[in-house]
């Protein structure tokens, strides 16, 4: 009974201690972790296009070389108001016609040169200025690589403003639901942005893999390219009052 007496005294120190030593590591014991999100749509205003050119030869005819073909390319773009910032060289391929020439019966296999170029547009308007201008023989391919807005750094700040206050709204009416009260923010995560190589990422635009065809023949009618959602998810911890 002795001993009984002397450790009960002791071990309700070393318990009161203990939770004396949790609070002061912990001085949020109760918290609650909310997701905000907010989202937007917003019309693209700088359109990537991959437009490849190449050499070609009618029956009867001399081949069109490529640096002909480039330079009508060129010069059809300045007649369309595109800047020449906006236009640069994605790559080189060259091109055999072994297998026609051989139908033909011809000896004189040729290797056709080719020519990549990725072009930025503002408006699916431009897009069908220049398509007008193109050697229909030379053009290949016109196809949109990818879309991004030039304001895209101003819409995520603003986008994240309103996840965090989304956030901050949730917190509110479900710590009021457990007859609570919410406290201080402790803690912001906001989402990771990866970084863009050329192109941005699938959570944050709508990637167009799409070839682009001949403008409508109503030139008063103007399509609007197909809007991108932009959309942040930010999580927050609050402490429970």
């Amino acid at each position: 009974m002795k001993k009984l007496l002397v450790f009960l005294p002791v071990f309700i120190f070393f318990t009161a201690a203990r939770s004396q030593s949790s609070s002061a590591t912990n001085p949020f014991p109760k918290t609650i972790t909310v997701t905000g999100s907010a989202e937007m749509l917003v019309i693209p205003d700088e359109i990537y296009v991959d437009i490849t050119l190449r050499e070609y030869q009618k029956r009867n005819q001399a081949k069109r070389e490529l640096e002909t073909i480039k330079t009508e390319f060129l010069s059809a773009c300045t007649a369309a108001g595109l800047a020449d910032s906006s236009i640069s060289v994605q790559s080189y391929t060259g091109y055999s016609n072994y297998y026609w020439l051989r139908k033909k019966k011809k000896g004189d296999q040729d290797l056709l040169a080719g020519i990549t170029y990725q072009v930025k547009f503002s408006s699916v308007k431009e897009m069908d200025q220049l398509i007008e201008k193109l050697d229909d023989e030379a053009t290949v391919s016109f196809d949109i690589a990818y879309t991004r807005h030039s304001k895209m750094t101003e819409f995520r700040r603003q986008l994240k403003i309103q996840a965090v206050k989304a956030a901050k709204e949730k917190g509110i009416y479900l710590t009021e639901a457990i007859g609570e009260n919410l406290g201080a923010a402790i803690t912001v995560k906001e989402p990771e942005e990866p970084e863009m190589a050329g192109m941005e990422n699938n959570y944050l635009i709508s990637q167009a893999n799409i070839s682009y065809s001949k403008p409508p023949l109503d030139k008063s009618v103007e399509v609007a390219f197909k809007k991108l959602r932009i959309r942040y998810e930010v999580e927050v911890i609050f402490a429970i009052l």
